[in-house]
C-alpha cells in the first residue's frame, strides 16, 4: 500500500539559517555541457535527486564516463558528439522534461536512432515544440501524432545552422537548439521571447562563441559552431525555486525569521521574490556575488501579516512560472482578489497545474474563478479551515506534494498528503529541512 504523509500540528516560531539542494536546471546543463567538454569536469554541489540521477544514467549509456562522489560530481568529455553508444539504445528521462529536451539538441549528429522515454507523466508532455526546429537543423524523428514520448531521433552527418523564433518563452525550447547550434558550422541566429538564461551564461563562461542582446521584449542570440571547449570547474548554487516553499512557510507563519544561503538570484528565477514583495511581504537579498557566470546572495525572509492582493503582471510569468503554486497560497491569505492571467503554459508542466492549484485552494475554502489560463483568488486572511484535508496527487507532481505540505503547515488541521516520494525528483532534502524546521509529521 502507497504511504501517505500525515500532519495534524501547526507550529509557529522558528530562526533559522538553512542551505537548499543545488539548482536543478544548472545540474543539468553542466552535466551535458561536461559531456561536450574536452577532459576532465568537475561539478561541486549537484543536485542529487532523481532527475539528475536519470540524466547521469543516460548520459552512461551514450558513452560518457562519469563518477558522484558525495555530492560532486565528475565527468570525462571527449568533445563536440564526443558519444559512443551502440545501435537501438533507449534512454530514459525519467520524469525530467528539461534533460528530456536538451538531450535532443545534442543528439542532432546521432548516426543511429536512439528512443527516448519517461515516466507516464512526461509521457504525457509535448514535444512539438523542440522537435520542429530540430527537424530544420537536420533531425528526423519517429513520433507518434501527439508528438509525445516515446520518440525516436537519428540525426544528420550536416547539421544547418538556422534562423529560429523562440515565442512561448520557454528555455528548454531555447536551450536545445543552443546545444544543436554547437555541432553546426557557421552562426545559428536565435530570436527568443524572455525566459531563463542559464544555457547563455555558462556557454559565456566556458568561452563558447555566443553573443547576445537584449531588447524590451526578446533576446537575440547568436553561436558559432563546431568550436572546442575545454573542461571546467563550476559549484551550483541551491536552487531559487526550492528555496520558494521555505520563504512562503517563513513568511506566512507567526514570529518567525529564515535565511537561505548561497542561492541562485538569476533575475530569470526570483520573479517571486518580486510579487511577494509586491504584496507587502520584506524579503531582502544580501551579500552578492557573481561567480561561474551566475549571480548568488543570502535571502532573508521575515512572517508578515496583513498581505496584499496582487494583480500579476504578465510579463513576469516566465520569471515565476514553477512558483505559481505556492505564490497561490500568499493570495489566499491576502485581503483582496488577485489576479493570475496567460497561465497557459502553468497546464504543460508535470500536471495541469493551473487546476489542481485551484482545487488545492477550494478544498481550503478559498473561493476561487478559474479560465483556461487564468485565475482569481478570494484571499481570506481570517480563513476557518475545514477539520480534514485529503490530498490525492494522481499526477505525481512534486510540485503539488510540496505545496501542500506547505498549506497544511501554514493553515493547519489534519492533512493526509498521497504520493510522497514525488518530491525526490527535484528536492530530496525537502522533508528533511521541514524537521530541522521544528515541524512534525508522520508517514501512514
Amino acid at each position: 500500500m502507497t504511504k501517505r504523509l500525515l500532519i495534524n500540528s501547526k507550529y509557529d516560531f522558528f530562526k533559522k539559517t538553512i542551505s537548499v539542494d543545488g539548482d536543478k536546471s544548472i545540474s543539468i546543463r553542466t552535466l551535458l555541457l561536461g559531456s561536450q567538454a574536452c577532459g576532465k569536469t568537475f561539478i561541486k554541489n549537484i543536485l542529487l535527486s532523481e532527475d539528475i540521477i536519470n540524466s547521469i544514467n543516460c548520459l552512461k549509456k551514450l558513452g560518457v564516463k562519469i563518477f558522484l562522489k558525495k555530492k560532486n560530481c565528475y565527468i570525462y568529455g571527449k568533445g563536440l558528439n564526443g558519444f559512443e553508444y551502440k545501435k537501438n539504445i533507449v534512454l530514459n528521462a525519467g520524469n525530467s522534461g528539461t534533460f528530456a529536451r536538451l538531450i535532443l539538441g545534442l543528439l542532432v549528429k546521432s548516426p543511429y536512432y536512439i528512443k527516448l522515454i519517461g515516466d507516464k507523466s512526461l509521457s504525457k508532455r509535448d514535444f512539438e515544440r523542440v522537435i520542429s526546429p530540430l527537424q530544420k537543423l537536420g533531425a528526423n524523428f519517429k513520433v507518434n501524432n501527439k508528438k509525445t514520448l516515446p520518440l525516436k531521433i537519428i540525426g544528420s552527418s550536416f547539421v544547418n545552422p538556422i534562423h529560429y523564433f523562440e515565442n512561448r518563452g520557454s528555455a528548454q525550447c531555447k536551450s536545445t537548439v543552443m546545444l544543436a547550434a554547437l555541432n553546426s558550422p557557421g552562426e545559428t541566429v536565435i530570436k527568443a521571447k524572455k525566459s531563463r538564461d542559464h544555457t547563455e551564461n555558462i556557454f559565456k563562461y566556458l568561452g563558447i562563441p555566443i553573443i547576445v542582446k537584449r531588447n524590451k521584449h526578446n533576446d537575440e542570440i547568436k553561436i558559432r559552431g563546431q568550436k572546442l571547449f575545454k573542461s571546467f570547474k563550476y559549484k551550483i548554487p541551491s536552487d531559487p525555486s526550492s528555496c520558494a516553499f521555505f520563504v512562503v512557510l517563513t513568511l506566512l507563519s507567526k514570529n518567525c525569521e529564515l535565511k537561505i544561503k548561497n542561492v541562485n538570484v538569476n533575475k530569470s528565477r526570483i520573479g517571486y521574490i518580486e510579487i511577494l514583495n509586491k504584496m507587502g511581504a520584506k524579503i531582502k537579498i544580501k551579500n552578492k556575488k557573481k561567480r561561474f557566470g551566475e549571480k548568488q546572495a543570502d535571502i532573508f525572509v521575515k512572517s508578515q501579516s496583513n498581505l496584499k492582493k496582487i494583480n500579476c503582471p504578465p510579463n513576469l510569468n516566465s520569471n515565476l512560472i514553477d512558483e505559481f503554486l505556492i505564490i497561490f497560497l500568499v493570495a489566499a491569505k491576502a485581503n483582496g482578489v488577485s489576479s493570475f492571467s496567460n497561465l497557459g503554459e502553468l497546464n504543460k508542466k508535470e500536471s495541469p497545474r493551473l487546476r489542481l492549484g485551484s482545487k488545492l485552494l477550494n478544498q481550503l475554502g478559498i473561493k476561487t474563478k478559474l479560465t483556461k489560463d487564468s485565475i482569481k483568488i478570494f484571499g481570506n486572511p481570517s480563513i476557518k479551515l475545514r477539520k480534514n484535508i485529503d490530498i490525492k496527487n494522481y499526477y505525481k507532481d512534486h510540485r503539488i506534494f510540496m505545496t501542500s505540505v506547505i498549506a497544511a503547515l501554514v493553515f493547519g488541521g489534519k492533512w493526509k498528503i498521497s504520493d510522497i516520494d514525488s518530491y525526490k525528483s527535484s528536492f530530496p532534502s525537502f522533508l528533511k529541512i521541514i524537521k530541522e524546521l521544528g515541524y512534525k509529521f508522520k508517514l501512514v
